[in-house]
């Protein structure tokens, strides 16, 4: 007797609306990156407003990250969404409005900096929180979706500071940051036609209790969980040190040059390699081992700041700027598979606010560290002072037993959820 034919319906149409989102959202950062500090330094031309400015908008993402994931689980992946793109939207939209009309001031510009960044770490926790269920949708592999989706990420921060370099010699900083607020605008229109599962309000049964013990029960999982939680205290360390070189030392570098295209090409430099790396973890996931890719990621991005810091010719750091996002961007991938394979479906949102919240945590201390320190012995210096510790936590991490948790073959805890699309 002949078995019935079972057919599985493949649906791609969430996860194509995932990451078109992903892309709109992340591209208008971008060219925040490249516009924010350049507003500031075009104003007083000190590193140390630019460094403020920069902390400023890196502070509010510590608490707004930590409690993202809560108000994700608690309201819903879809509407958390919707609503933190249209507050980021409009706070973007503020800065070229009051520089129309009171003008704008250090103070003023770090208000709006904070205020912007308060409302990112919500729709970025709540759109990768959608991906496990966009891929069970999809019939792919985790790591083939996730490769895509950093892949992604790293096409927004290719396109992003080049439109904001190129935008910033034709229209200015403040008429170039219109073009961020229409980018969050796309990408409310695009999700909200994503229909997915889990994306909807969840049930009361699952939903934490309250804002404060939802949070708590994230930094207790993240925390008891040996892989994630190195994994965070990696990140911390690496992004105190690093965040500061895109943020500060490259702005100030190519301001006193009066090159702003030049320092485009820079960051987007790093993304091509990042594009890169990230696509290929997808194909080269089944055939290598994760711990050996973080190795290399960590090792390879101290050894690539070391040669930054010489402040070679732009060729020289182009080059390094296409290394970093090489090694490193298999990184996203590999972090993103820990937490989705780690956390049951309910406490998704609140993993991965958590984990992105131990990132930003350590930002307004290299913030506060590189600004001054450009100030005061300049912009080669602290290079050096930044890049030495990344090599010293890659050694470090050779020594970690823990990453070979890496490798273990693992598929997302689930639970059922009564959520509506």
């Amino acid at each position: 007797m002949t078995a019935p034919n079972v057919t599985t319906t493949r649906r791609f149409g969430p996860l194509i609306l995932l990451n078109i989102a992903t892309l709109l959202s992340a591209t208008g950062n971008g060219i925040v990156i490249v516009a924010l500090p350049w507003l500031v330094l075009e104003q007083t031309g000190r590193a140390t407003d630019a460094a403020i400015v920069a902390g400023a908008a890196t502070v509010p993402l510590l608490l707004a990250s930590l409690f993202s994931g809560t108000v994700v689980d608690r309201f819903g992946r879809r509407p958390t969404s919707l609503v933190s793109d249209a507050l980021s939207a409009l706070s973007v939209a503020a800065i070229p409005v009051v520089a129309g009309t009171i003008g704008l001031s250090v103070p003023v510009l770090a208000l709006l900096a904070a205020l912007g960044a308060t409302f990112d770490p919500a729709g970025i926790s709540a759109r990768e929180s959608m991906l496990p269920a966009a891929t069970r949708a999809a019939g792919w592999k985790l790591d083939r979706v996730n490769s895509l989706y950093e892949a992604n990420y790293n096409v927004a921060y290719l396109v992003g500071p080049g439109i904001g370099g190129v935008l910033i010699a034709l229209v200015g900083p403040e008429s170039t940051l219109w073009v961020t607020a229409v980018c969050f605008v796309l990408s409310i229109v695009t999700i909200a036609f994503l229909r997915l599962e889990h994306a909807g309000r969840p049930d009361h049964a699952t939903r934490p209790a309250s804002m404060w013990t939802g949070t708590l029960e994230g930094l207790r999982f993240v925390w008891n969980d040996r892989l994630l939680r190195t994994l965070a205290l990696v990140d911390m360390v690496i992004v105190a040190l690093y965040l500061p070189i895109e943020s500060v030392l490259f702005p100030k570098y190519f301001t006193d040059q009066g090159q702003p295209a030049q320092l485009g090409w820079v960051l987007m430099a790093m993304s091509i390699g990042g594009l890169v790396g990230a696509l290929a973890y997808g194909a080269l996931a089944p055939y290598l081992k994760r711990r050996n890719l973080m190795l290399i990621a960590v090792s390879g991005l101290g050894l690539s700041m070391l040669g930054m810091a010489f402040l070679p010719p732009l060729w020289v750091l182009l080059g390094l700027s296409v290394v970093i996002g090489l090694v490193y961007g298999p990184v996203g991938p590999i972090a993103n598979w820990a937490m989705q394979t780690r956390s049951p479906e309910h406490m998704r949102g609140r993993v991965v606010g958590v984990m992105t919240s131990t990132a930003y945590a350590a930002g307004p201390l290299g913030f506060l560290l590189a600004g001054p320190l450009i100030d005061q012995v300049g912009v080669q210096t602290t290079f050096f002072v930044l890049a030495v510790p990344v090599l010293a936590v890659a050694l470090v991490c050779f020594t970690l037993p823990v990453l070979r948790e890496l490798d273990a073959d693992r598929q997302p805890p689930t639970v059922e959820l009564g959520s509506r699309p």
